[in-house]
């Protein structure tokens, strides 16, 4: 890659600033890193167990198994601006919807989801399929700063509602976080998220080609959703995205119980919890540049084995406050590899003809292990009181999870489509 040309950032800032925030504050970070902050009162006021509240993972799981193939196949489609805008919109509603709860597990349930379809179009598949398409040399660092927004964006989110609820109540908390994508991100993705087949952006995509003439364009070269199906590196893809996003999902939501559990008081759960997100920022960086430096399937390989390592120090009879800082750093670095690898490795090993769908296909993968872990984890802890026997299964997740993607070979190569 020619780090020596950085040029398409210039064209294509607008673009990665709308959709650090859309993704941000979308459907991806905020229901992961706020279960954990809301499962308190919830179980206080309503008398649920810890895997009752987490059980809303599951029905949000499953909705999102059919719901992010589907947005995705209409953000190929249609427009990935209009997708992401009213997703947006929806999003927001449904999780201040939450708030309404009066202690009805139907209900919960229900919008668990209801929010899966409504947010489905919030996810990295619409925003980095327009991300793909301005960038090509650089295509992994700019996945990687449209991507912060998961971890800077879930960190300040679970102090934002843990705020909320300290000082005013839970149902408030649910409001306030609810409100950010609709008077945030929206207004962000109206006015700058544009792909590049937007006319406002023609004459901008024409000074690109110009100044950095290597750059590929085209979103139509590329594999259908029917001859991915029909390839085994799909498939391997899918296989260690469900091991690997159960070990990463699983502790996540239950980090304040966890680190609760080992004896530390609830502000210093909350804090170190809080930690995660901006340790997914430093993976986010430096997973997508060295994405655009080296092979990507070895460096996933390398990144995606260290959070065993967490997951090992976290079953320490007498964690510390150091130790316990280091092992959600790390884990927080795996999970902010893993949202940059996906979109990188799709558009790599399968193209941009049918991108989102392919890519809201393995999401549905990959959200079917983060959000049974959540559960998993949940019911190990209700069943034995701890969560050092899960922690163990989740290192080996990890490893064997990781391992397998040194099979994918080199890159495809896809004909530019000509005029």
């Amino acid at each position: 890659m020619n780090f020596s040309n950085l040029k398409e950032f210039k064209f294509g800032w607008p673009v990665i600033l709308s959709s650090t925030f859309g993704i941000g504050l979308g459907m991806s970070p905020l229901p992961f890193y706020t279960i954990g902050v809301f499962a308190i009162p919830l179980s206080k006021n309503f008398g649920w167990g810890m895997d009752t509240v987490m059980g809303g993972l599951t029905v949000f799981t499953l909705s999102a198994l059919i719901a992010s193939p589907l947005i995705g196949y209409i953000a190929d489609k249609v427009s990935a601006r209009k997708t992401a805008m009213l997703s947006l919109l929806l999003f927001g509603i449904s999780f201040i919807a939450f708030s309404l709860n009066t202690g009805s597990k139907v209900l919960y349930y229900t919008l668990w989801g209801v929010m899966a379809f409504a947010g489905a179009g919030t996810l990295p598949m619409t925003w980095t399929r327009v991300i793909n398409n301005w960038f090509n040399e650089n295509r992994g660092l700019a996945l990687g700063l449209s991507l912060l927004g998961t971890g800077l964006f879930g960190a300040f989110a679970k102090l934002f509602a843990f705020s909320l609820i300290e000082n005013f109540d839970w149902k408030t908390a649910y409001l306030g976080v609810g409100l950010l994508p609709i008077l945030i991100a929206l207004p962000l993705a109206y006015f700058f998220f544009r792909d590049i087949d937007d006319p406002k952006v023609a004459k901008k995509l024409k000074k690109l080609k110009d100044e950095v003439p290597s750059h590929a364009t085209t979103t139509k070269s590329g594999m259908t959703v029917k001859e991915a199906f029909k390839d085994w590196k799909f498939w391997l893809l899918a296989f260690c995205f469900i091991l690997i996003s159960f070990a990463v999902g699983g502790p996540i939501p239950n980090l304040e119980n966890l680190l609760s559990n080992k004896g530390f008081n609830t502000g210093d759960a909350v804090i170190l919890a809080s930690v995660i997100g901006y340790s997914v920022l430093m993976g986010r960086l430096i997973g997508g540049y060295l994405l655009d430096r080296f092979w990507a399937p070895a460096v996933a390989f390398i990144l995606l084995s260290i959070p065993a390592i967490s997951c090992y120090i976290l079953q320490g009879a007498d964690l510390t406050y150091a130790n316990a800082l280091i092992a959600v750093v790390i884990l927080g670095f795996g999970a902010g590899v893993e949202y940059d690898l996906m979109a990188y490795l799709v558009s790599r090993y399968f193209g941009m003809k049918n991108y989102a769908a392919i890519y809201g296909f393995l999401y549905g993968f990959f959200a079917f292990g983060a959000g049974f872990g959540p559960v998993i984890f949940g019911k190990f802890f209700a069943s034995t009181g701890s969560y050092d026997s899960i922690l163990h299964y989740a290192m080996m997740a990890f490893l064997v999870g990781s391992f397998p993607l040194l099979l994918l070979g080199k890159y495809r190569n896809f004909d530019v489509e000509k005029k």
